[in-house]
């Protein structure tokens, strides 16, 4: 007998929102998890949300590509926000707004102004650990910290009078500390501020407490860099970053007598280099005779260092290293200048000049306060009120089409336009598709990102 064949079950659906037919597949809506209302709608025969239809067309074109559509400008964020949520498909939304690939660098803008209570001006700021546009910002005693949407989550009240290192190690547990008060605490912040544990540095060859000159982290690893309240020894702590114990030093320098000034200068920055699997170390310090420094670059498997740069002359403001473009960039105090030095071949051609490379005084201090930052395949540098961006331009290449050795590296220079009356600038950071800058004497923080993405 011949059965007649019953029609093939259609893998288009149609939702009706407010009136709008909407038209998609299966396996669209079940993307948005098994938990969400959109993908209950794609088993469901009567398909009907009584919502905004407009709000819905980026929530679904989100759920298509992955991207915000550029017509999402035309919305409120605390509106998409609600919908995503009604939904439940507020992580597409928050991977959408905080991708780093959606970061545009040559069309950034002041989007946002994010005010700080009290009269205290940030003192230094922390993207989130999970790279999702949020912040934390230390101004004062307190800390503030916004979600990924900009909303203020909470603000908590320290043991010190000014919090100079700041670093989400997991999410809503932060390392902080400063350079008048001993030890870095661990902050809960879900926890009402609620100091964990206090990490120290436990100094065998005197019995001074040590401050915090800075902080950083890899995958493992939480490093902390310590000076000893006398001044005259600091090391570069290593503790295991899910249990926070001490696992060994490095980096310590020690001056028990005359002289010798530049060898105990403490580190103040600490950047992991994940493609090397190298810690890059760096402080300077100005003296009557100049400033000095030094950039050092630790293996922390074999607990060697592995190269040195020494920093006389026109030593540096501020100094950053780019694994994208492989290279350390530095701003020289003196010219105010940017500086590379390629990361592959450490020691070979030493500092390049990215301006104008011109013979200036030693007595000159052009750079000083300038900040210097890397973020994608660009560099960061604020100049007085304004900041100045820095892209490669590839010219050449030697041998076959390996790009692991360039025969010229040219970068090119893009002004940020300041505003006239700006306050000059006092820091940089970046998350997902965000700049964070801070500035001298101002109780806020601005937010730019590109008016094409961001909402």
């Amino acid at each position: 007998m011949n059965l007649p064949a019953s029609a093939p079950e259609s893998n288009v659906v149609s939702i009706n929102v407010g009136g709008r037919i909407f038209q998609t597949t299966k396996q669209t809506l079940t993307l948005a998890g098994t938990d969400s209302l959109l993908s209950q709608l794609a088993t469901e025969s009567t398909r009907f949300v009584d919502r905004d239809p407009g709000l819905f067309s980026v929530l679904l074109y989100i759920l298509r590509t992955g991207n915000l559509p550029a017509r999402s400008t035309s919305f409120d964020i605390r509106d998409l926000i609600e919908e995503s949520r009604y939904y439940g498909i507020e992580p597409f939304l928050i991977d959408s707004l905080s991708n780093p690939s959606q970061f545009e660098a040559f069309d950034l803008r002041k989007s946002v102004i994010l005010p700080l209570n009290g009269r205290d001006s940030p003192s230094t700021i922390a993207p989130t650990s999970n790279g999702g546009g949020g912040l934390h910002v230390a101004h004062g005693s307190k800390i503030t910290s916004f979600d990924w949407s900009l909303r203020r989550k909470s603000t908590v009240l320290t043991n010190f009078s000014a919090v100079d290192s700041l670093l989400e190690i997991s999410p809503g547990v932060l390392a902080a500390g400063a350079t008048d008060f001993p030890g870095l605490q661990i902050i809960d912040l879900d926890n009402g501020g609620f100091v964990r544990t206090t990490l120290n540095w436990e100094n065998v060859a005197t019995t001074t407490t040590s401050t915090v000159q800075a902080v950083g982290s890899s995958s493992e690893f939480l490093f902390a860099s310590f000076e000893s309240s006398r001044r005259n020894s600091n090391s570069v702590m290593v503790y295991d970053l899910s249990t926070l114990l001490p696992l060994f030093e490095m980096d310590r320098c020690d001056n028990y007598g005359v002289g010798g000034g530049d060898s105990v200068i403490p580190s103040n920055k600490l950047r992991w280099i994940r493609s090397c699997n190298l810690l890059m170390v760096s402080g300077s310090h100005a003296s009557p005779s100049g400033v000095s420094g030094h950039v050092r670059f630790w293996d922390v498997r074999s607990r060697d260092m592995v190269w040195e740069i020494k920093e006389r002359g026109d030593c540096f403001s501020d100094v950053t290293v780019s694994e994208n473009l492989s290279a350390v960039f530095k701003v020289g105090v003196a010219s105010g200048e940017v500086y590379y030095t390629d990361l592959r071949s450490l020691g070979g051609k030493g500092w390049v000049c990215l301006g104008e490379e011109k013979k200036r005084s030693l007595d000159e201090r052009k750079g000083v306060g300038c900040r210097i930052e890397s973020y994608g395949n660009h560099v960061f540098c604020s100049k007085g009120n304004g900041i100045e961006l820095w892209s490669e331009v590839i010219t050449g290449l030697v041998g076959n089409a390996s790009r692991d050795v360039l025969e010229e590296r040219v970068f090119r220079k893009n002004s940020f336009a300041a505003d006239s009356g700006e306050n000059k600038i006092t820091g940089l950071a970046f998350g997902g598709n965000r700049m964070f800058v801070t500035r001298k004497d101002q109780q806020f923080i601005e937010v730019w990102q590109s008016p094409s993405r961001g909402v």
